[in-house]
């Protein structure tokens, strides 16, 4: 498995005299042949600025840094595959912080790109190349005509075309899961958070958050317009905005009176799950779908990454056992990382977390972060490492009955609300 490097100029090259590396936290690690799938259409090969790539010289067999002005390269996986290994790289300016994605170990083989990667979902609904660009515009145009008042509509498009975001494009075809945002304040203060960052952070935000409160009549439009079949979804809570139940007020106005007119689809919420109260009354107003983002069930390392404000993960357990109680189909959007996630103390205690609240699904979802800032930032890792296609294994064995996979699914009919 030839290494992969990339020139000054983004240029991509593999070198037949070097075995390519991968890393596991903060260790160079060798890669398993049975952890290389092909290349999956959608995914996109990046350069990472102010590294070099580390391998093994094939002729020496000794370990170092690829010499040469030249880059590591990762691979951004779509959603559906669960990244295995980080890249070996070393740091050239250990000042500089990699810009916020979840990057993943390529190497080249005889008939191409490969990367350290396992599907867990089927990727087509996710897949970027499903999404026709002139389609978008078109029901873009249409929207925002029908609706010329509704600010939400107006802050989507430029999510579904500026940023290419396509829970916001689904938005504007009308199909599968679809984004209502709601809220421009959190309680939750994310390092590496996509939309809103501290000036001293080193992380650029990718995203703008919405910067302002929609309307009861602004949500319930959208929700209306999406939930046209019982298989659609539109979900609070978006990477453009904050904590959606911070403003349950209008989320539970607006799931009343779209519930008083239609019983299609479902409603879905993405949240940290803090504010227990808010949640149980979002809950009561007929939610059918809730996913909580989550990064650890330890509370040292949740606490260090998300630095909650006026909740704790006790509190997320609570909102998670009251949904799911109520006959929510409730699910994690777990941050995985290699090298932490697959650990055994946090392995023990996330297995631990998923009995006590009932969940039915796991999305496994690859941190998108600085690996040596992450790193950093949480309690050092203790216990063995187990290595991710094991962890994913474990799961499926100690909790058969939970899905593993990647993105929000349409409940079992016999559970839907």
């Amino acid at each position: 498995m030839n290494l992969v490097y990339a020139d000054e100029q983004g240029n991509l090259f593999d070198h037949p005299d070097w075995i390519a590396l991968g890393r596991s936290g903060d260790m160079i690690v060798e890669l398993m042949e049975d952890e290389l799938i092909p290349l999956p259409e959608g995914a996109t090969l990046v350069g990472l600025p102010y590294t070099r790539p580390i391998g093994i010289h094939a002729a020496s067999g000794e370990m170092r840094p690829l010499p040469g002005e030249v880059q590591a390269v990762g691979a951004l996986l779509p959603q559906g595959f669960t990244r295995l290994s980080i890249p070996g790289y070393m740091k050239t300016d250990k000042t500089q912080k990699l810009p916020l994605f979840g990057y993943s170990a390529v190497v080249w083989k005889e008939d191409g790109f490969y990367v350290a990667a396992q599907k867990c979902d089927d990727p087509e609904r996710w897949n970027p190349l499903n999404c026709d660009p002139q389609e978008l515009s078109l029901g873009v145009e249409r929207l925002l005509a029908k609706y010329p008042e509704n600010r939400l509509y107006q802050h989507l498009s430029n999510c579904a075309l500026g940023y290419e975001c396509l829970t916001a494009s689904n938005t504007f075809l009308q199909r599968w899961e679809g984004a209502v945002p709601v809220s421009f304040s959190c309680n939750a203060g994310c390092y590496g958070c996509i939309s809103e960052q501290p000036d001293d952070s080193g992380f650029p935000a990718p995203q703008t958050r919405m910067n302002f409160k929609p309307t009861t009549s602004e949500i319930v439009d959208i929700m209306m317009e999406h939930l046209q079949t019982p298989e659609s979804i539109i979900s609070f809570g978006q990477g453009c905005e904050g904590e959606p139940s911070t403003q349950a007020k209008i989320i539970i106005e607006a799931m009343r009176e779209v519930r008083s007119r239609t019983s299609l689809g479902h409603i879905n919420i993405n949240t940290n799950a803090g504010l227990t109260d808010h949640i149980r009354g979002i809950v009561d107003a007929g939610l059918s779908l809730m996913r909580v983002s989550t990064i650890s069930a330890l509370d040292d390392h949740y606490n260090a990454y998300y630095k909650p404000r006026g909740y704790t993960l006790a509190n997320v357990e609570k909102s998670l056992r009251y949904a799911a109680d109520k006959g929510v189909y409730t699910s994690i959007n777990y941050l995985i990382f290699p090298g932490v996630t697959d650990r055994e103390e946090e392995i023990d205690a996330m297995l631990g977390f998923i009995k006590r609240t009932g969940l039915r699904l796991i999305q496994m979802r690859n941190l998108n972060i600085d690996p040596e800032s992450y790193l950093e930032l949480i309690p050092k890792p203790q216990g063995e490492i187990y290595g991710m296609k094991q962890m994913l294994e474990i799961y499926a064995q100690e909790v058969p009955d939970v899905v593993i996979g990647s993105y929000t699914h349409v409940p079992p009919a016999s559970i839907k609300r």
